[in-house]
This record gives C-alpha cells, structure tokens and sequence, in this order.
C-alpha cells in the first residue's frame, strides 16, 4: 500500500514540474514534446539527482528523500517559501514506516474567541482545518446572509463555493482567485493528514461534481495563511470592497479566523455600516411582537 504522505510528494512534485517550461530554466525546448512542462529526466538533472530516483519520488514509492536532496528540488522547482514548508512537511512524513497519530477530536471555538467575535465590529468567522465554518459574527451574517439555514455538515467554505445553486453568484471577477485561496489552504490541511475523513469527504463529493473545482485541486497549489480584497455586490448597499485576511488559532494544526475589513473613512465602510444597520433592523422587526420568523437566508457564495 502506498505512503499517503509519499503518495501527495509525488503528486506535489509533478504539478510543480508540469507548471515550470524549459526557457524557465534555461533549457532548449527541442523537438516535439508529449508534456506540456518539464520532462522529468530534466528536472533531475537540474536537482543534480538520477531520473530513475526522481521517478520514484513521484510515483510515490519507497524513498525517503534527505533534507539536502529536498532543498535541491525546491531550487530546481522554484518553490516560493510556502511551496517549499510544504515539500518539507509532505517529505519528513513520508520518511517514517506509518503515519504519526493526528489529532482528531472534534474541533472547537474556545469561550474567549467566541466573545472575541461578539464584539467585533467587522465580519469575522472562524474555520476549522478543513474550511468548516465554526462560528460567526452578526457583522458576518450581514454581509454573508445566516449560515444557519444550512445543514451542519454543508457549513464548508469550499462546499459553499462550488454548490450549482449558487453559480449565478459568481460572478465577480476575483471569484476564481478566492476558490485558489481556500483551496491553497485546505492543501495545507491535507498535508498534515492525508487520510482525514473530513478531509476525503470533502475534496471527494467536489472532484466529483465539480469540473471547475479538478481544475484547481490539480494545481497543487497551497497557502498556509492568505489575505486579499473582495468584492462584493450586494442589492440593499451596493458594490462592497472589502480586504481580507486570515489569522491562526491556538492548535496544531487549529482554526483560523477569517476577518473583512474596510478602509476606515471610505465609501466601503460607510456602505458596511450601513448593511449592519438594515441586518439590525430586520432582525428586530422578526422579533417584533406578533411577527412570524422569515426563512433563514443562504449565505452568500464567495
């Protein structure tokens, strides 16, 4: 049975290689080539290591490749430094016989983040390893609409994302790069646990359903912690140009906590005060007197 941890090396690694072209590296093209990237006796020779060793990295066999034989892949690839703590991550484990024990248990949201998020004046949510939502704000309600009208286990970023009922949301043109981000992260999940239920579940049910989201995941590409500017378009306020970014929570690995800010004395933020303030007044008006709830809304697709 194949290495999980060498099983995810190899398939790193030829991503990387397919992403990197012979000018990149001073090679010649040649002749007729059947890859669209680097040929893998190339990159080897570039790493300094023999094709037939390199081959076996990728088909995720037996080896357990040392710390010098990992740097010099990381220059040949020309891996950035999250690229490069993800080799390392994925390589290191694939060094021992079986898998170390992860943790887990049920993830949760400590009483003082959770007060934290309450009184922030912000939208800010919190996200499990694997992008599940765990918890939110009312400013995050406003802008995003109640996460609560969904099915716990539907409460993913990503499954959120990429659900067909929400394709006509996409249309902003940062949405692709947004999907990149979380799928960045959730490659960083996945490296510390190739196996998780969760985890397999989750990439599972999109590779499935979804061409967009095989595009992607193919990448391999992966971020460890992102930050960025939305926009979002929103009937009651308008366009809303929102930057974002992402904050790590005690745990190894632990929940993140998502936060949308605004430029302070900007339109943006006067149009964010203003949706909080239509969210606090409709929430009133449902629990006016002899009022009847309304249905909960779908939270917006990022």
């Amino acid at each position: 049975m194949t290495h999980p941890y060498a099983r995810e090396l190899g398939d790193f690694l030829r991503a990387r290689r397919a992403r990197l072209h012979p000018a990149d590296v001073g090679l010649e093209p040649g002749g007729r080539r059947k890859v669209a990237g680097l040929r893998r006796e190339e990159l080897a020779l570039l790493a300094g290591l023999s094709t037939d060793y390199y081959q076996r990295m990728e088909q995720g066999r037996e080896v357990r490749p040392s710390d010098d034989v990992l740097e010099a892949l990381a220059g040949a690839l020309g891996l950035d430094d999250a690229e490069r703590r993800h080799l390392f991550t994925l390589a290191r484990a694939a060094r021992r016989p079986m898998p170390a024990p992860v943790d887990r248990t049920p993830e949760r949201v400590p009483p003082g983040t959770r007060r934290l998020l309450r009184v922030m004046d912000t939208p800010a949510v919190v996200l499990g390893r694997h992008l599940d939502l765990l918890d939110w704000n009312p400013m995050a309600e406003a802008l995003l609409g109640d996460p609560a009208g969904h099915p716990p286990d539907r409460l993913n970023m990503l499954l959120l994302m990429f659900d067909d009922t929400m394709t006509a949301q996409r249309s902003c043109p940062d949405w692709e790069q947004q999907a990149l981000d979380y799928i960045g992260m959730m490659r960083a999940a996945v490296a510390t646990d190739p196996t998780h239920p969760r985890a397999t579940a989750i990439v599972g049910e999109l590779s499935i359903r979804s061409a967009e989201f095989r595009r992607l995941w193919a990448r391999h590409d992966v971020r460890a912690s992102v930050s960025g500017s939305k926009t979002f378009r929103i009937p009651e306020v308008g366009e809303l140009v929102l930057d974002w970014d992402t904050y790590p929570l005690p745990g190894d690995p632990g929940p993140v906590m998502l936060v949308w800010t605004a430029e302070p004395g900007g339109p943006h933020a006067d149009r964010l005060r203003l949706l909080a303030s239509l969210r606090a007044v409709s929430a009133d008006r449902r629990a006016g007197p002899g009022s009847k709830s309304s249905p909960r809304e779908t939270p917006r697709a990022e």
